[in-house]
């Protein structure tokens, strides 16, 4: 089994839209999640507001990192995701919303639910059934459950198993 991350996940899923919402217009923008590409990498720094370094986890071999944007905007990243194929299920490393997309001024909500409905549907169409692992914060284990249907097993443990999964892809996915 590969390693895992030190990391807990610590993102609050602020919303479960089949997009991304912007706060001040109230418009609905579809999105698309890509593979991430070293030129994507530019603009993302602990100096520009994130709150990890998305450099090393790019290279590193034994995880995949995947970019949220906008349908039609692939420069603007929206939130970024580190997963890792463990053969029966996909473990998420990392979860980040971009600088902007963070705190009560956030432009867009709805980047940590598409992020973990993409790992979601990747673990579908991979043969998983849906299933995911992340380590949770402890303060986050409770908001988890009840936003993703995920099941607290243990030492900060989470999964999402296949029944939560696809209700997070039919939010996500089913107007695509």
């Amino acid at each position: 089994m590969p390693r895992q991350s030190k990391y807990h996940i610590g993102i609050e899923v602020d919303k479960l839209t089949n997009s991304i919402l912007n706060t001040i217009s109230g418009d609905s923008f579809e999105t698309v999640v890509n593979p991430l590409a070293k030129e994507d990498l530019k603009g993302v720094s602990l100096k520009n507001g994130w709150k990890f370094d998305w450099k090393k986890e790019f290279k590193m071999t034994d995880r995949e990192v995947y970019k949220l944007t906008i349908e039609g905007n692939s420069h603007i990243l929206q939130g970024l995701a580190s997963l890792s194929d463990y053969t029966d299920h996909f473990y998420l490393h990392l979860i980040e919303s971009a600088p902007f997309n963070l705190g009560s001024a956030k432009l867009y909500e709805g980047v940590p639910g598409n992020l973990f409905a993409f790992a979601c549907q990747l673990s579908i169409d991979r043969g998983y059934e849906g299933f995911i692992s992340f380590t949770s914060k402890t303060k986050l284990i409770s908001h988890y459950e009840k936003t993703l249907g995920a099941v607290h097993i243990g030492n900060h443990k989470m999964i999402i198993f296949p029944d939560a999964a696809l209700k997070l892809v039919i939010k996500y996915f089913n107007n695509k």
